[in-house]
């Protein structure tokens, strides 16, 4: 490709992302096109833990470097490549026979290139293997080295977004958005309760009322850190969001609970207490990428609670709804 029509691809990449997935994957289809390697990934490194997570991940041919792969940080060929400068090795084998990770994926030319804080501390890598000597042009890496420029530039956003949400937290406070995460507070959740309520009281129907608590979360801000935090109870108000049926609501009770809330207008159509209940449980399941870090979350301890004839308080059912989260919890417990 032309230094042009790369510059023209790259434009238009950054144009068109909204966000860190949305910007990787086809600049990751852009390396793969410049550097002939068959696999090409982007990874973060958690310095806490020692580790390395592939978070995205173009394979073709017999390489395959799975997306979701946590190992070591010791043990990658990453950390020698920063620890030697070198960013670019065409026998991986006889210059690092000793790798057991090379050799079990077949490696023979290796690139990686560092994505970098603003205060120059390394967060991840743009990364390529093959299990053939490939020729890489110099072009090729100065190119690399641009895309991971840009990789950490839209990071540096992103972290920036979280700061600015977390200070205007106390001016959100008698608002009826959650600050952080842009879906409604509990100010909110009692007016919407109450109206559905007083609709479940003129038509004979009900409403299900779902607590969602974060299990685990005190322990993602200690070990992760707060924006990671952050991060995390954006994406899953995103999910949860997301995922409802429409005419749904969702708010934020406050900290690391959720309250969701439907209308069940009769028996058969479809919206049962249960199954209210087990949709709200798997939309908290999956991978959360927190910045620098891919959280593999097992899920939250979610409670329903249903409204009876001649039901009023708002605070009521959701208390009701709280108890019953907390009972699910317990037996989570229990199981675990």
């Amino acid at each position: 490709m032309k230094t042009e029509e790369i510059l023209y691809r790259l434009d238009d990449i950054m144009s068109d992302s909204a966000d860190l997935e949305s910007l990787i994957r086809p600049l990751l289809e852009l390396i793969a096109a410049l550097t002939g390697m068959e696999s090409v990934y982007f990874t973060t490194i958690n310095p806490h833990q020692h580790t390395q997570s592939i978070v995205f991940s173009r394979n073709v041919g017999n390489m395959n470097i799975p997306e979701g792969l946590t190992v070591p940080w010791d043990d990658t060929l990453c950390k020698r490549s920063f620890e030697e400068g070198r960013r670019y090795i065409n026998d991986v084998p006889g210059h690092w026979g000793d790798s057991e990770t090379a050799r079990v994926l077949g490696i023979q030319t290796y690139i990686s290139e560092p994505v970098r804080r603003i205060d120059d501390q390394v967060f991840g890598t743009l990364c390529g293997a093959s299990g053939s000597n490939v020729d890489v042009a110099d072009k090729s890496l100065l190119f690399l080295r641009l895309f991971a420029q840009v990789i950490a530039q839209q990071f540096a956003r992103e972290e920036l977004i979280v700061q600015l949400r977390r200070m205007n937290i106390e001016y959100g406070n008698l608002a009826m958005l959650d600050a952080l995460t842009g879906v409604s507070n509990r100010r909110a959740l009692v007016d919407e309760l109450n109206r559905m309520l007083a609709r479940a009281q003129r038509e004979g129907s009900a409403v299900h009322a779902g607590f969602i608590d974060l299990d685990n979360f005190k322990r993602i801000n200690d070990i992760h850190g707060h924006d990671a935090g952050d991060q995390f109870l954006i994406q899953m108000a995103h999910r949860l969001k997301e995922g409802l049926r429409t005419g749904d609501f969702l708010a934020r009770h406050g900290g690391d609970e959720f309250v969701a809330l439907t209308m069940a207008k009769s028996p058969d159509d479809g919206v049962s207490q249960e199954g209210f209940r087990q949709r709200l449980q798997d939309l908290t399941r999956g991978h959360f990428y927190l910045g620098t870090t891919l959280l593999d979350y097992a899920g939250a301890s979610v409670g329903v609670a249903s409204s009876e004839p001649g039901d009023m308080n708002a605070d009521a059912l959701i208390a009701k709804a709280d108890a019953a989260m907390y009972e699910i919890k317990q037996q989570r417990r229990k199981v675990q």
